[in-house]
C-alpha cells in the first residue's frame, strides 16, 4: 500500500555481533506474540482461530457503487487441525446474520459482537464448509476507531464518478465479510461474484470467468483466483468503468500476461492516463527479470480506479487512485512483496512496503537512468528528518506505525539498497531476491527469514546490520579527517549516531573516493569497527580534487565534514603495527604475492578501482594470486586475518 505520492565510542566487533545475537534470540521469543496480535480478538480468541485452516473463500454480494450496504453470502472452506466442536470467524456487529450453514445444514451459533461461534463438530484433518448469509452497512472510522476503512462509498473529485471500494488492510476484512484475520493462514484460492445494476462493473481478484445477465437490470461478475491468498487482499471495486486491457510480454514467461484496467467511465480519463497505464507493461517485464516470474501470469494483473490517495496492492488488481510511475511502479511489485511473499506479521510490513518502495529505485535506475539519484537523496533525507525510529514495527496495532512513510517505506527501502551493497555483487544480490521468492511463494516470512535466507544465500553475515539497522534506530553521520606524507595517504574515519543510546555504532563498511594528482579517482571500501578508525594508505598518490564519503549513497548518512590534519599520524592505524604486510612485485602482469612474515592463512579482496570486487579468497603467504588476464589499470588489494587488515593499491601493466 502507498497512501503518498510521493562522543566517540569505541565497541570491538565482538561486543556489536552478541548484541546482535541478543536482539535476535530476544526476537524469536517475542515472535509467537506478535504473530498473534488481533485489534479485535483476545489472545485466546486468536488460537481458537488458529485450530482450523482456511482453504478456500467464495463471497457472493449485491452492491452498488452510492452506498457502501451489501447483502449476500461467504462460504468459508476449511480444515479441522484437531477435533473441533466450534470454529470462530469474525464478522463487524453492524452486519446482520440471517443464517448460518455448515456442510449445507442450517445451525443455531453464537454470536458476541463481532465474534461468531459456530458448531462444526468436526475431526481433525476433516474439511468442513461454513456459510454465512448477512446484510447490512460496514462501519466507518466513526463507529470503529481501531478501522472503519473495509468498505468506503465516495466520489472521485477529479473525474466525478462514484465508486464504493474495499480496502481491508491491515484489520478491516471483517468488516464487510466473514473472515478469520490471519496472516499466516493464507486461502489456497478464493472467488468473488458481485451482483451489481447493469449500468456498473465491478472487478475483484483472478480471471473474471462471467458477465452474467440476470433480471431487473443486474449483472453478475464473476471472479475466479486459484493462487494462495491472505486475506487482507480479497477485495471489490464497484463503479461505473469501462475496461480498457493491454498486454506485457515479460522474458520466460510463455504466454502474454493480461494486464486489464477497469477505468472510470469519463471520456477524459483514458486519454489523460494511457500512456500511464501503458508502462505498467514496461514495469512487470522488468520486475519478472529482478524478482523472477510475475506471480500470477496465468491469470491477470490490473487496476481498479477508486478516489484515494495512491494504491492497495489487492491480489491481481490494485485499486489505485491515479496512474503515476512511482505509484504504479509500487503497487506493481507487491504482487512480488506483500501478495506471493507476504509479512508473517505486521511487525515485519518491511518485507511488503520497503521492498516495494525499492522496487520504485530499480524501476527508475533501469528505465529512467539518473533519476534514482535524486531519488535515494530524497528517501535518506526522509529519513534523517528525524533522529531515530526502527524499521521493526514494536507496536503491531498501530495502523499510523505500521505505515510510516519514513520508517516502513523510506528506511526499509534504503537498508535494501544497504544489503545490496554489502553483499557487493549485483548478480548474486538478484539472484538471492529470486531464490527467496521461490522459496516462500504462496506463503509468509518475517525479517530473519529474509535475513537469514541472504546471508545463506550470499554468504554474507548480516547479523550487525540487522542488529544497527533494522531492529535499532537513527544513522550515522561521517566525517574523515586525512594526511598526506610523501605518496602515502593516512585516513581517519569518524562517526557519530543519531541515538546513541540505542544504536551507538554503526560497523557497516564505507565507501570513500579519493581524486588523486595525475591518476585516476580510486574508490576505497574501508571497515568500520567502531567510532574512530583509521588507515594508512601506502603509495596512494597525492590527494588532489577531494576525498568524498559514500560518493554513491548506499548508506544513510550525515555529512560531518572532511578535514586536512597536517599533525594526523599513522602511530592509531590498523594498518600501521602491519607494515611488513607488502604485495609484490607491484606493479605486475602475473602473480601479486604477499610477504606476510608469517604462515598464518589470510583473506584477500581484489577490488577494480570503482569498488568493484573480482577476486577474492584464501591464501597462505607462499602463494599468489593470479592476475594475468586483468586488464591493466590500478587495483585495491584488502588483506586481512584475525586481528588486522591492510588495504594496498596495486598496478596491473
Amino acid at each position: 500500500m502507498k497512501a503518498r505520492i510521493f562522543i566517540l565510542l569505541l565497541l570491538p566487533f565482538s561486543f556489536l555481533a552478541q548484541q546482535a545475537a541478543n536482539s535476535c534470540r530476544e526476537f524469536k521469543a517475542r515472535k509467537t506474540q506478535m504473530l498473534t496480535k488481533s485489534a479485535s480478538l483476545t489472545e485466546a480468541e486468536i488460537a481458537k482461530t488458529e485450530l482450523y485452516d482456511v482453504s478456500y473463500y467464495f463471497l457472493d454480494l449485491n452492491m452498488t457503487n452510492t452506498s457502501t450496504y451489501l447483502s449476500g453470502s461467504v462460504e468459508i472452506h476449511a480444515k479441522a487441525k484437531v477435533n473441533l466442536d466450534t470454529a470462530l470467524v469474525e464478522l463487524f456487529e453492524s452486519l446482520s446474520i440471517s443464517q448460518v450453514q455448515v456442510n449445507g445444514s442450517t445451525v443455531a451459533f453464537n454470536r458476541i459482537s463481532n465474534r461468531v461461534n459456530i458448531p462444526v463438530n468436526a475431526l481433525a484433518n476433516t474439511a468442513f464448509v461454513l456459510k454465512i448469509y448477512y446484510a447490512g452497512n460496514p462501519p466507518t472510522a466513526q463507529t470503529n476507531p481501531l478501522g472503519g476503512s473495509g468498505l468506503t462509498a465516495g466520489t472521485s473529485n477529479t473525474w466525478g464518478n462514484k465508486v464504493v471500494w474495499s480496502l481491508s488492510e491491515p484489520f478491516s476484512a471483517y468488516e464487510w465479510f466473514a473472515v478469520k484475520q490471519s496472516l499466516t493462514d493464507k486461502a489456497d484460492s478464493c472467488a468473488v461474484h458481485i451482483t451489481v445494476p447493469d449500468t456498473l462493473m465491478a472487478g475483484s481478484n483472478g480471471l473474471l470467468e462471467n458477465v452474467v445477465s440476470l433480471p431487473n437490470n443486474k449483472k453478475r461478475f464473476e471472479w475466479k483466483h486459484q493462487h494462495p491468498i491472505d486475506y487482507y487482499l480479497i477485495s471489490v471495486a464497484v463503479a461505473k468503468y469501462i475496461d480498457y486491457s493491454i498486454y506485457a510480454n515479460p522474458v520466460g514467461t510463455p504466454n502474454p500476461v493480461l494486464i486489464q484496467n477497469f477505468i472510470y467511465d469519463n471520456p477524459n480519463t483514458l486519454p489523460y492516463f494511457i500512456d500511464e497505464i501503458n508502462e505498467t507493461a514496461d514495469f512487470i517485464e522488468l520486475y519478472a527479470a529482478l524478482f523472477g516470474p510475475y506471480p500470477f501470469a496465468d491469470e491477470k494483473y490490473g487496476h481498479c480506479m477508486a478516489p484515494i490517495g495512491g494504491g492497495m496492492e489487492h491480489q491481481t488488481m490494485t485499486t489505485q487512485g491515479l496512474f503515476e510511475k512511482t505509484l504504479t511502479s509500487h503497487e506493481l511489485a507487491h504482487q512480488w512483496w506483500g501478495d506471493n511473499v507476504t509479512c508473517a506479521s505486521w511487525c515485519d510490513i518491511w518485507l511488503n512496503e520497503g521492498f516495494a518502495s525499492y522496487a520504485e529505485y530499480l524501476m527508475l535506475a533501469n528505465l529512467y537512468p539518473g533519476d534514482q539519484i535524486a531519488h535515494m537523496q530524497q528517501v535518506h533525507q526522509s529519513v534523517m528528518n528525524q533522529a531515530g525510529g526502527s524499521v521493526w514495527v514494536l507496536d503491531s496495532l498501530n495502523e499510523a506505525r505500521i505505515f510510516n512513510g519514513r520508517l516502513t517505506y523510506d528506511k526499509g527501502a534504503a537498508i535494501i539498497h544497504s544489503i545490496r551493497y554489502l553483499v557487493n555483487n549485483d548478480s548474486l544480490f538478484f539472484d538471492g531476491l529470486r531464490a527467496f521468492q521461490q522459496h516462500y511463494a504462496d506463503s509468509t516470512a518475517t525479517g530473519l527469514d529474509f535475513k537469514n535466507f541472504m546471508a545463506n544465500f550470499c554468504s554474507t553475515n548480516l547479523d550487525a546490520f540487522f542488529e544497527q539497522w533494522y531492529f535499532g534506530e537513527g544513522f550515522p553521520t561521517y566525517e574523515v579527517v586525512w594526511n598526506q606524507i610523501g605518496s602515502d595517504v593516512i585516513i581517519e574515519i569518524n562517526h557519530t549516531a543519531s541515538m546513541p543510546t540505542t544504536t551507538p555504532t554503526f560497523t557497516n563498511p564505507l565507501d570513500i573516493r579519493i581524486s588523486r594528482q595525475a591518476q585516476p579517482d580510486t574508490l576505497i571500501r574501508f571497515e568500520i569497527t567502531g567510532n574512530s578508525v583509521s588507515y594508512l594508505l601506502p603509495n596512494l598518490g597525492i590527494v588532489q580534487g577531494g576525498i568524498f564519503i559514500d560518493p554513491a549513497n548506499w548508506i544513510i548518512n550525515g555529512f560531518g565534514g572532511v578535514f586536512f590534519d597536517a599533525n594526523l599520524t599513522a602511530t592509531t592505524s590498523i594498518e600501521a603495527t602491519e607494515n611488513n604486510w607488502l604485495a609484490y612485485p607491484n606493479p605486475t602482469n602475473e602473480f601479486i604475492y604477499v610477504d606476510t612474515k608469517s604462515q598464518t592463512p589470510f583473506t584477500f579482496m581484489l577490488f577494480e578501482s570503482n569498488g568493484k570486487l573480482i577476486q577474492n579468497g584464501q591464501l597462505e603467504s607462499t602463494q599468489g594470486i593470479d592476475v594475468h588476464q586483468l586488464k591493466p589499470g590500478s587495483y585495491i588489494l584488502r588483506l586481512q586475518n584475525n586481528t588486522h587488515t591492510r588495504i594496498q593499491l596495486v598496478t596491473i601493466k
